[in-house]
């Protein structure tokens, strides 16, 4: 665990010395700020024009489902820049070989980068938890849905990022794990569209590995224990085929 700690530590100074976090963080509460000002000043509208205040309308179809639902776009966006990096620029500086060689485990090394970069990306939703207060004190509602989806973002956002993390290990160049990690987390975003068009079981496989039919209970304020499996499988898996490659490199020498 110590281990783990110090190199999850290295990664988050890395990241905060170089304008990586700050420029990814910028843009994702530029843009989740948008969507949510926009968002409540159109229920603000909505409820002026039925005459019925916040009480006659549901706050969570009108505004917490539809800004959870835009920051999850948004991170798949830019997720993928964060976790460009945490192996693709070791690979590229040769310092990879030198990180092997040291007395740490591959699973501390595997662990301790992408608890760093877990790290960077909970600050980042930190700093977006005045817009549930805000919420309470315009409407005093029940915004529980929105703590629920942050619970879904969370595993959502981590599922990427461990995603990343396996795809960064298999590229010197950063661009390059950038865009397939984009690509692959488009594809699991978007492979239950398929099941329109195909039949069982084959629906039930693309319906069940698809991120976001396992985030929208989440969006509702339902916690299923079966989604929150999901993902941390999904996690776990792409940890594991991480550890696969840093082994491969070992053996090659």
């Amino acid at each position: 665990m110590k281990n783990i700690y110090f190199l999850a530590k290295k990664e988050l100074k890395i990241y905060f010395y170089s304008p990586i976090a700050y420029s990814v963080a910028f843009m994702f509460l530029l843009i989740a700020g948008y969507f949510f000002y926009s968002d409540v000043l159109y229920f603000s509208l909505i409820s002026l024009q039925a005459r019925s205040g916040f009480m006659g309308l549901d706050i969570t179809d009108w505004v917490i489902r539809p800004l959870l639902g835009n920051m999850s776009v948004v991170l798949l966006l830019i997720l993928p820049l964060l976790t460009m990096r945490l192996f693709a620029e070791e690979r590229r500086q040769g310092s990879l070989e030198l990180l092997l060689t040291y007395p740490l485990r591959d699973i501390e090394l595997v662990l301790g980068k992408f608890f760093g970069c877990l790290a960077v990306y909970v600050l980042m939703l930190a700093f977006t938890l005045p817009y549930p207060i805000i919420l309470y004190l315009l409407g005093r509602t029940d915004i529980s849905p929105f703590f629920t989806g942050y619970l879904g973002i969370f595993l959502m956002g981590s599922a990427f990022i461990a995603l990343g993390l396996f795809i960064s290990s298999l590229t010197e160049s950063q661009i390059v794990a950038a865009v397939i990690t984009f690509g692959l987390s488009l594809l699991f975003w978007i492979i239950n569209w398929a099941t329109h068009f195909v039949g069982p079981p084959l629906s039930k496989i693309l319906e069940a590995i698809s991120i976001i039919t396992h985030f929208e209970d989440f969006m509702k304020g339902i916690i299923d224990t079966a989604h929150i499996i999901f993902y941390l499988s999904f996690i776990s898996l792409s940890l594991f085929l991480t550890l696969r490659v840093l082994e491969s490199r070992r053996i090659r020498g």
